[in-house]
């Protein structure tokens, strides 16, 4: 889980970075930037339970 958070991060700042891009006016843009930093939460989330996750069964 830990690897599928790692994965998880760099897409939700592409989809940050393409929104800024491809977007022209500022609620499109605000909302898919806002998505997109949820996304790299969520990752982020994932990969630090699994790690906390593997390290309580050493």
């Amino acid at each position: 889980m830990k690897n599928a958070g790692l994965l998880v991060m760099p897409a939700g700042f592409f989809l940050s970075v393409a929104a800024i891009v491809l977007f022209s006016s500022t609620a499109p843009r605000a909302a898919f930037v806002l998505s997109g930093l949820l996304v790299e939460l969520i990752g982020l989330t994932v990969a630090v339970r699994a790690h906390l996750a593997n390290r309580g069964e050493k």
